[in-house]
């Protein structure tokens, strides 16, 4: 998205608009969902910051509408479009999901690259975006995704040129449709309200994800690009070194200190693969290990 931005970006500012693009990334970047902004007016931009009343929001992965934490929906608003990278019908997704706003997402027929491309994703998600903005030429907008391949091999500049190109091309059934935002004026952030919490007993705060009220609906699974495997011939079973240090209590301990990671909770940050004392544990791709669990 940070990549997507930076394209959507240049093609603004050479398109002849004011422009911010800016990432914003979480406490730990590997793994965890992160956002961008973009700003463009035909006039001095004087606000900065987190844009809070969106006019529209990209989402590049579908799953992370269904987790709150990620704040998809955070300032949307009947006004504000959302685009979604999938397949499923828009008006399914916004029912699903009860947004107040428009939703689009791709039009039959055309086929998104897949989400591991994280380079023709984001030319895709980019290209939607200005097709959707309406101000934005096509030459002008290949001209921005060429500008952000630079030092990229030629067939990869080629592989993102024509890929953000066709989704450029495929929404023109939407060509424009975004109205130009009104004025957002700035308001200071409301006081946080606190929550005092006392100490629980150790059975609720045990680092273990499947005592009640925790997040294990939350797969934070889906984010990951590399997974941590266990070498379990080579495992000292000092569990307490990486069951303590994973940041989302992803890693269980067998009553033997057999340390077992939860796939479907463990977002990849590969905290674990840093601290095991023996290097009992590795990093490997996601996609080589989803490939391996289906061989028969």
């Amino acid at each position: 998205m940070k990549t997507a931005a930076n394209i959507l970006g240049d093609a603004l500012f050479a398109t002849g608009y004011e422009v911010q693009d800016a990432p914003r990334y979480g406490a730990e970047r590997r793994g965890a969902p992160m956002f961008a902004y973009v700003r463009a007016a035909d006039r001095t931009i004087v606000e900065r910051g987190a844009i809070v009343t969106p006019d529209l929001v990209v989402v590049a992965d579908a799953g992370l509408l269904g987790i709150p934490a990620a704040g998809v929906m955070q300032g949307a608003s009947e006004a504000t479009w959302l685009f979604v990278n999938s397949t499923e019908p828009a008006q399914a997704i916004r029912a699903q999901w009860r947004y107040p706003g428009q939703v689009v997402s791709w039009p039959a027929g055309f086929t998104p690259p897949a989400m591991h491309n994280a380079a023709a994703t984001s030319a895709s998600c980019a290209g939607a975006a200005a097709r959707m903005l309406g101000v934005i030429a096509r030459e002008t907008f290949e001209s921005a995704l060429i500008a952000q391949s630079t030092g990229r091999s030629a067939g990869a500049i080629e592989t993102t040129r024509s890929q953000g190109l066709a989704a450029f091309d495929a929404m023109g059934g939407v060509d424009r449709c975004v109205p130009e935002g009104g004025e957002h004026p700035a308001t200071p952030p409301a006081s946080p309200d606190w929550i005092e919490l006392g100490a629980d007993d150790a059975a609720l705060a045990a680092p273990d994800i499947y005592a009640q009220a925790t997040s294990e609906q939350a797969r934070t699974g889906l984010w990951r690009s590399h997974r941590p495997v266990i070498d379990y011939e080579h495992c000292n079973r000092c569990s307490w070194v990486c069951s303590t240090l994973c940041p989302d209590s992803a890693i269980r301990v067998d009553e033997d200190r057999t340390p077992r990671i939860h796939y479907d909770h463990c977002k990849g940050c590969m905290v674990c693969v840093l601290v095991c004392p023996a290097h009992a544990i590795r990093q490997v791709s996601e996609q080589a290990a989803q490939a391996q669990e289906i061989e028969p």
